[in-house]
């Protein structure tokens, strides 16, 4: 495995590091420090400033508006995007459903939805989850019977994340039944502002709005919406959970927080002197940060064998499974380093209303409301369990 750098390489990371400091916008950095997830707005126009300087989709085909980077360029990228602070751009069009359309769309889909997503003009939301079928997705029931040249839809789709906000979705719907239930499948492209489209929110554990219930009821979606061929959407969507899973370890991410851990036990204190200093605290995060180094390593190790041309398979189910792992951990002692004071929640729509400042240290918001939300790392992007099936069954061939 070959861990270092080209000269050019330590070039181009020292170019990603430079832009990122100039560049990312104070407020969002602070909300993103905090684990708070950032305001429509505001990561709006962050993606516009990245699709200006040509950084939005690193994955995507230089023909499409990518970047062109080898695999060790986008890991570069990456990592320094993450140890900046930086939050995650939304997946859902740059990620997700962007690739779909320009690995299957027809000319007129690319042509209609790329480039607003490249400049993040269109927001997009995920339709695959239902009440009853969320890792057993190929269940689903929402329905979708061709009527000339329209689809109509019925149907409920359910932790629909920012579908408040949403002006497309993308969803799988079943039209045909009388055959295996992942045969049955078709991927289409809906406009929420359709008749018949009623979004529902979802408050979280960490009191905040972010996920949604959708219903679909008798919706009229042009047959111009679907992607490829009816009831062959199974491969479509395995295709974009394959790209959604990418970087899902979050090394970076978790590495960020960890420092920021450290710096709060720093200045909190533990009867006569700060928690850093107290034996145990420090052996509990001594424990996660092995843990994250040999994450670090494994994700390397698979970078390393991409290069070589080898395809992966369950590897980055690992990646996702540990990933999860450690920053619940993270979070989990963040909020133990806070002491009473991480008790005394309240949302962030309630913190940024109140005149007479912070309940307890300046620290303290954010660190339960990412506590809480994360406590879903290890169900959403398909759950851990799900996630160990996937190894099982690649290791038992």
């Amino acid at each position: 495995m070959e861990l270092r750098f080209s000269a050019e390489d330590l070039a181009f990371q020292k170019e990603v590091r430079t832009f990122l400091k100039e560049n990312l916008p104070a407020g969002l950095l602070d909300r993103s420090d905090r684990g708070l997830h950032p305001l429509k707005e505001d990561i709006v126009a962050w993606q516009k400033v990245l699709h200006n300087k040509g950084w939005i989709a690193p994955n995507w085909p230089v023909e499409y508006g990518g970047t062109g980077w080898s695999l060790t360029r986008k890991y570069i990228y990456d990592r320094e995007y993450f140890l900046s602070g930086a939050p995650q751009t939304i997946s859902f069009g740059l990620r997700m459903v962007g690739p779909v359309i320009f690995s299957f769309g027809t000319q007129e889909q690319k042509d209609t939805y790329l480039q607003d997503i490249l400049e993040s003009n269109t927001w997009w939301c995920q339709g695959f989850s239902e009440p009853g079928s969320g890792s057993d997705l190929a269940s689903l029931s929402t329905r979708a019977v061709r009527d000339g040249d329209a689809y109509v839809i019925n149907g409920q789709k359910i932790w629909t994340t920012f579908a408040h906000w949403a002006d497309m979705m993308f969803c799988l719907v079943r039209t045909k039944s009388d055959c295996k239930p992942q045969e049955g499948i078709s991927f289409i492209l809906i406009d929420m502002n359709s008749p018949g489209v009623e979004v529902r929110p979802i408050v979280g554990l960490d009191l905040d709005h972010t996920l949604n219930e959708v219903f679909l009821d008798n919706v009229r979606v042009p047959v111009q919406n679907l992607i490829g061929e009816e009831n062959k959407g199974w491969t479509y969507a395995k295709f974009l959970l394959g790209n959604e899973r990418s970087g899902i370890a979050r090394v970076a991410r978790s590495q960020y927080q960890l420092a920021k851990l450290k710096q709060i036990a720093g200045v909190e204190h533990q009867g006569n002197g700060l928690l850093i200093d107290d034996a145990s605290f420090r052996s509990q995060i001594a424990r996660i940060e092995i843990e994250l180094k040999a994450l670090e390593a494994m994700e390397l190790r698979y970078l390393s064998q991409e290069i070589a041309g080898r395809k992966l398979t369950a590897e980055t189910s690992i990646l996702k499974i540990r990933g999860a792992e450690i920053i619940q951990a993270i979070r989990s002692l963040t909020v133990t380093a806070l002491g009473p004071y991480g008790l005394a929640y309240e949302p962030d729509d309630v913190f940024r209303r109140r005149n007479d400042g912070p309940i307890g240290p300046e620290h303290l918001h954010g660190a339960m409301a990412d506590h809480l939300y994360q406590r879903a790392a290890t169900i959403y992007g398909g759950t851990n369990e799900i996630q160990r099936n996937i190894v099982a069954k690649a290791i038992a061939g």
